[in-house]
């Protein structure tokens, strides 16, 4: 599938708080790795349109994808690559993808316009719950890291309900958390900070 909506929910953790949602779900016993490498224009033209930018490395396969937002939550669009294509776009040489090249010509940008801004790596615990899927992400980039859960639904009001259950019977406070690449880019230099300003 080249397209799909995402309804996810997100609020970032304490280490003490992470720790004690693992302990609290059935998540495996070892935890999975990846890492995501973002991408954008010089002037940060995806952003400026609220799109994200990124390839995932996971278990030696490589994912290309684009997130918009969409008014059920976020249309992901997505391209396989080889591990070639992912040399080629570290290099600044971004391959053909065929489904997110056709998302992000439809607002005027090309992927040859695409820069490297950096890495996010990701230890990943994940687990079901009943019709949910809960997700323990701790992250490392640019030398700062995070804790976070992540709650994916099939719907809406399947997930507020789910997510907001959790954080009442954890005594979890909900915290503003953007997303992954958000915080990525808060780490950035201050002048890539003023690019990163929406356009009034």
């Amino acid at each position: 599938m080249s397209q799909e909506i995402e309804i996810e929910y997100k609020n970032l953790l304490t280490k003490e708080e992470f720790i004690r949602l693992l302990h609290e779900y059935p998540f495996p016993e070892k935890p999975e790795s990846q890492t995501n490498y973002y991408f954008d224009t010089e002037n940060f033209e995806l952003a400026t349109h609220r799109y994200a930018l990124r390839i995932r490395s996971k278990n030696n396969q490589f994912q290309l994808t684009l997130k918009q937002p969409h008014p059920d939550g976020i249309l992901e669009t997505h391209d396989r690559l080889t591990e070639e294509d992912f040399e080629a776009w570290m290099q600044g040489e971004p391959s053909s993808a065929q489904h997110v090249e056709k998302q992000i010509n439809k607002i005027g940008i090309s992927l040859k316009d695409m820069i490297f801004f950096g890495s996010l790596t990701t230890t990943r615990y994940e687990t079901t719950d009943q019709e949910v899927t809960l997700v323990l992400d701790h992250s490392i980039y640019n030398g700062k890291e995070d804790y976070e859960l992540e709650l994916e639904a099939p719907n809406q009001q399947v997930g507020s309900k789910k997510f907001q259950q959790i954080l009442t019977t954890h005594g979890i406070i909900t915290r503003d958390t953007p997303t992954k690449i958000e915080r990525f880019f808060k780490t950035l230099p201050q002048e890539t900070q003023v690019k990163l300003k929406p356009k009034a």
